[in-house]
């Protein structure tokens, strides 16, 4: 049963680390082309409006990964039609909330960036960004939300070969828009939203090949599956999302307590741990279906032996990726355009974001663990654990210890949250 169980996790975990592993490198590839080609003042900006793209990439993962659960969960306990009323709500429900996306952040676009720090040219330049963003935001959103549904139906490899194409296409349309034709910021956006276009057509024909249909539940059933949905998304999104409101504290404080170098700086840091934090998400996710499988059968022990592989395999993963980076950070910054300044502050701070990363692995598996059986609570306790506590360490430590209680801000919350994540699972294990 073991060996049967370890190939059947890895067969699921393997495409989706690779899966988040490009789709990692989908997030730092708009702050490479626009970094080489605008310094740091490209840095800061593309830092400052990446969390609108994320944004939506979060929701569109929320849903989808909701979906999914509960569309595995259905499949467990024998329940076809109400499978597949599942999957056609909740693609139903994701097209609706991308409509609603494009009109939000086109018309507010300025006040939105203005609240996350753009000013002046830095506004400008954000905004082109971000209103190209907002008219593919349906691309960007499908894409997301499609990927965990694959997986779920057992095309891990197909959901990686999605994004290794929506990848490619990005990295071709960012050379050309951005270094060949100089579009600027609005390129590296165009880009993006029709690379992820890409990634949606590749999960459209797979829908197709499966012959998943679409079948819509009556009103009643189907409001309450969007209820369901949006309850379990929550988890999902805030575990995509959480790095991002993390960014926007820190950027607004090192724009108090720095200046735009700072940002920078904090912008190529992020970067090269979102990638890390999606290696780990990669495990995760990977290991959901499975876990929620398990749980629709009520086959406790899978369902623990499962999860001591994702702890196992996101440790092994973590403490590779923090030598790498650690032994690698003088490059971190060149790899960016930034200067030779903001570089140096490069080397210097990121081994802060590396030391507890092996406690946020333990974190990530944890809260995906709790979602994946529906343990709506925990899971949101622990994903919106760290942003709260990195902004009450913003309060109280920059005006101790100025600029350096900044970067420290984030590491000590990461230390706070593994504390609480320890706890909520000594007390689910104690209770089964």
């Amino acid at each position: 049963m073991n060996t049967e169980l370890n190939k059947k996790f890895f067969s699921y975990v393997l495409p989706s680390i690779l899966a988040f592993a490009l789709s990692g490198v989908y997030t730092i590839v708009d702050g490479f082309f626009i970094g080489q080609s605008l310094g740091d003042t490209g840095l800061t900006a593309i830092t400052l409006g990446y969390p609108i793209s994320a944004l939506v990439g979060a929701i569109g993962t929320g849903l989808g990964l909701s979906g999914a659960i509960r569309f595995t969960i259905l499949s467990a306990q024998g329940e076809a039609k109400k499978r597949q009323e599942c999957f056609s709500g909740t693609t139903l429900l994701m097209l609706v909330v991308a409509g609603l996306l494009t009109a939000i952040l086109f018309a507010f676009a300025d006040p939105i960036l203005y609240l996350l720090g753009a000013r002046g040219h830095m506004l400008t330049l954000c905004t082109a960004y971000a209103r190209v963003i907002a008219l593919g935001a349906v691309f960007q959103l499908l894409a997301t939300g499609f990927v965990p549904f694959i997986r779920n139906m057992g095309g891990a490899t197909v959901a990686m070969l999605a994004m290794v194409l929506g990848f490619v296409t990005n990295i071709v349309l960012d050379y050309a828009f951005v270094w060949v034709l100089s579009w600027g910021m609005a390129g590296a956006a165009w880009a993006t939203i029709i690379g992820q276009a890409v990634t949606m057509v590749v999960a459209v024909i797979f829908f197709l090949v499966k012959k998943s249909g679409f079948r819509l539940p009556e009103l009643r059933e189907l409001c309450g599956l969007w209820k369901n949905v949006l309850i379990v998304s929550i988890s999902p999104f805030g575990l995509t999302f959480s790095p991002i409101i993390t960014m926007l504290f820190m950027n607004r404080f090192l724009l108090l307590y720095g200046d735009e170098q700072a940002v920078a700086v904090y912008g190529c840091i992020g970067y090269i741990t979102a990638i890390l934090y999606l290696l780990l998400q990669g495990v995760g996710d990977g290991s959901q279906p499975l876990i929620s499988q398990y749980y629709g059968e009520d086959d406790r022990t899978s369902v623990q032996a499962t999860r001591r592989l994702a702890y196992l395999t996101a440790a092994a993963i973590t403490a590779v990726c923090m030598i790498g980076v650690y032994l690698a950070r003088a490059k971190v910054g060149a790899l960016f355009g930034a200067s030779p300044e903001a570089n140096a502050g490069v080397v210097r701070y990121l081994p802060f974001f590396l030391a507890p990363l092996l406690l946020l692995a333990f974190v990530r598996i944890t809260t995906s663990y709790f979602y994946a059986t529906e343990k709506n609570a925990l899971s949101y306790l622990l994903v919106y654990a760290e942003p709260v506590c990195t902004l009450l360490m913003l309060l109280i430590l920059p005006p101790l210890l100025k600029l350096t209680g900044v970067w420290l801000a984030t590491p000590i919350a990461q230390v706070i949250n593994f504390v609480i994540a320890c706890v909520a699972k000594r007390r689910v294990d104690a209770k089964t």
